[in-house]
């Protein structure tokens, strides 16, 4: 838990072990494990930003002590994402063009994080889990080739299982391409949110309707298009977040309508950043249901929702009312929870102040009973922390200190 006691990490010399050619160790120092649990902390180096070369770090705690990327961690070989799904690390390579690679860590029996396995595979955009599997999606961003490729990979022994391919200028249907932002488990289908682009710059004239594309599982077979205009589209590149399935099975869809952006080719939305409802077992948008997330804030744009649990969800918000958050500008953020049902909001306290963030991790650790979350938290002249949010304080506490450039993604792994 977070908020569990301290665990204390004895150090140890480790022997070095070679790994698969895309991942190296660093020789020197290794925790031992304590309880049957570690976080997993991706870091960069000190100097880096968040398109660097990660190490993984493990600890016994998220909300005390330090750890390191010198001369501790488990080294990768460029800019990388991560998926925590059946108690593994999933770690994938951004390859730009060029394939990618899936690269598997464990703890092992003393609570030590190991490489498992490696896996070629494209590189992809979008990556999300469903049951005993992972979902990964190549999308194109030219009309020359508009097929998106989509793939099923076993996460429990990593192997490729599946694959197909759509084509996103059909599927659009409105002289524009279907650029994916997520890929979430619904009941027993795939959901696939989607904004519209007209080229590799992500220009667009689409940008107050939603959209949703239905898939069958485990063929992937396009089923439906689930509509809507009331806002803006689902997400944003690299989003990988905006719809989430909660405890009584009702879905709820999360929109941040871009603004501002009109010099970059990207039409700004009339529309409000706002919540969506798809009650259980609807093909359709619940009309009765509309959460103005842009007027509950006071005029602020979403930027990302995480899922906490029953219909509670941790918000961040750009704090420029005029312009909308994008892939990359992690900074600037203040954090709120809110009740889709309620339809309550309120501001976390304890967090740094926008303007002095640097930088926020892409992927939080929450808890699995979703009374805290933690995000990698770095402000100018100080190492990264990790801040933990006691959701129903809705305050955040300054925790773990990382020495590194910044923190790029947390989970949890048991042994």
């Amino acid at each position: 838990m977070l908020y569990s006691s301290i665990k204390k990490l004895v150090l140890a010399t480790s022997v070095a072990t070679l790994f698969a050619s895309c991942d190296k160790k660093n020789d020197v120092l290794e925790p031992e494990a304590e309880g049957n649990f570690q976080y997993v902390v991706v870091a960069t180096p000190e100097g880096s930003t968040s398109e660097g070369a990660d190490y993984l770090l493990q600890t016994g705690s998220l909300t005390e002590g330090s750890i390191t990327t010198v001369g501790a961690g488990l080294e990768q070989d460029g800019y990388r994402y991560y998926v925590f799904h059946k108690n593994k690390a999933f770690s994938f390579l951004y390859g730009q063009g060029n394939p990618g690679a899936v690269t598997t860590y464990a703890l092992n029996e003393n609570g030590i994080l190991t490489y498992q396995s490696n896996l070629q595979t494209e590189t992809v955009q979008v990556f999300g889990t469903y049951g005993d599997e992972l979902i990964l999606m190549k999308c194109p961003r030219s009309f020359a080739s508009p097929n998106a490729g989509i793939y099923r990979v076993d996460a429990v022994n990593p192997q490729i299982v599946g694959s197909t391919y759509i084509d996103v200028a059909q599927l659009a249907g409105n002289g524009e391409m279907a650029h994916f932002t997520g890929v979430f488990q619904v009941d027993n289908k795939v959901y696939a949110p989607y904004m519209c682009i007209k080229d590799n710059y992500f220009r667009t004239d689409l940008t107050d309707s939603v959209w949703i594309a239905v898939f069958s599982w485990p063929d992937m077979t396009l089923e439906r298009i689930i509509r809507d205009n009331r806002t803006s589209y689902i997400g944003h590149y690299f989003a990988l977040a905006g719809v989430s399935q909660v405890e009584n099975g009702d879905v709820y869809t999360f929109s941040h309508a871009p603004a501002g952006h009109a010099e970059d080719g990207i039409k700004p939305s009339v529309k409000p950043s706002a919540a969506l409802r798809i009650k259980k077992g609807a093909s359709e948008y619940d009309q009765n249901y509309f959460f103005n997330i842009q007027e509950a804030s006071g005029g602020y744009h979403l930027y990302k929702a995480f899922y906490l649990s029953g219909t509670k969800f941790l918000l961040t918000v750009g704090v420029n009312k005029e312009e909308t958050p994008q892939w990359g500008e992690t900074n600037a953020l203040k954090f709120a929870i809110i009740d889709v049902e309620t339809k309550s909001f309120t501001w976390v306290t304890g967090m740094p102040e926008p303007e002095q963030l640097v930088h926020v991790s892409r992927l939080p650790y929450v808890e699995e009973d979703g009374t805290g979350i933690a995000f990698g938290i770095t402000v100018a002249s100080e190492y990264p922390h990790v801040y933990t949010i006691d959701v129903a304080a809705a305050r955040a506490t300054k925790g773990l200190e990382v020495i590194s450039g910044c923190i790029t993604s947390i989970g949890k792994l048991t042994f």
